[in-house]
């Protein structure tokens, strides 16, 4: 029988050639974790060579610039029509509440909020009820001898009434910045009374932006909560009347995109019709 050459020896898990160089890795690891759990904490920060981080990790840096632009809302959950929206919701709300949308004086329907949704101004988050997230711009506009102008009332396309009693107020568009906001929330609002464009005759007042968020129910879509963002600005417009005045709305759906427009669904929603204006005194108006 020919000779033949020893089989080969098994080669040994790397693990067990170098468990010598694993004890030391793991041996260091392990004092690296002891000494920072046993490092005093600090009020402050948290000091690591070549690095140092907050302690606070939530405390964000407060940017105060109002030309930064609203963050675009979420997708609007795929509600392909008003029909679908309304399916979702009706399991997520008070069936009353919701029934009374559009028949409610003073309510909006579902086809308003599918609008708002479509056009990037409203998020909904999923719970129950869902909670409706808006950016809205207000524009507290100043007068002779330091009176405001607000809203008073609205008359809407249903033929109810709304009472106001709020600043200039707008949803701001996806990505919008506030100076565009004022600009066009003026146009429409305010533009059956103006003669010359927004941007020549407003006047925003330096170091006057302010953003707070306000959570409160929603007066258009009742039981369902409302979480706003509130951006807000003080201005001064040449040409508006001294006395109480009232505005006609411009088309408030004219910036809509093309398949909005052309879906009928404009057509079936309830807008305000007519803005009614006073002057107040600041003290008996808290914005």
């Amino acid at each position: 029988m020919p000779h033949l050459p020893p089989p080969p020896r098994p080669v040994s898990p790397l693990i067990l050639n170098h468990s010598g160089k694993a004890a030391d890795l793991l041996f260091t690891a392990l004092s690296i974790f002891f000494l920072f759990s046993s490092s005093p904490p600090s009020s402050k920060t948290l000091k690591i060579p070549f690095f140092t981080c907050p302690f606070n990790p939530r405390r964000l840096l407060r940017i105060s610039t109002m030309s930064h632009p609203t963050s675009p809302m979420p997708p609007h959950r795929g509600f392909a029509t008003p029909q679908s929206l309304s399916d979702w919701l009706k399991p997520r709300m008070s069936s009353d509440s919701f029934a009374s949308w559009g028949i409610k004086p003073g309510t909006k329907n579902v086809n308003n909020l599918w609008l708002e949704l479509s056009e990037g101004e409203t998020s909904l988050a999923d719970s129950i009820p869902p909670i409706r997230t808006v950016n809205v711009v207000t524009v507290r506009i100043i007068g002779q001898d330091g009176a405001i102008l607000i809203e008073s009332r609205q008359e809407l396309s249903d033929g109810s009434v709304r009472n106001r009693r709020r600043p200039l107020s707008e949803k701001m568009k996806p990505g919008e910045t506030t100076e565009g906001a004022v600009f066009r929330a003026v146009k429409e609002e305010l533009g059956s009374i103006i003669s010359r464009p927004a941007e020549e005759i407003v006047t925003i007042v330096p170091g006057s932006y302010r953003k707070n968020v306000e959570e409160r129910s929603s007066a258009s879509y009742p039981g369902l909560p409302a979480r706003y963002i509130l951006h807000s600005v003080d201005a001064i417009i040449e040409g508006l009347p001294a006395g109480d005045f009232y505005t006609d709305e411009e088309d408030e759906y004219e910036g809509c995109g093309e398949m909005v427009m052309g879906s009928g669904i404009t057509d079936q929603v309830i807008w305000v019709k007519r803005h009614h204006w006073e002057w107040v005194i600041p003290d008996s108006f808290a914005s």
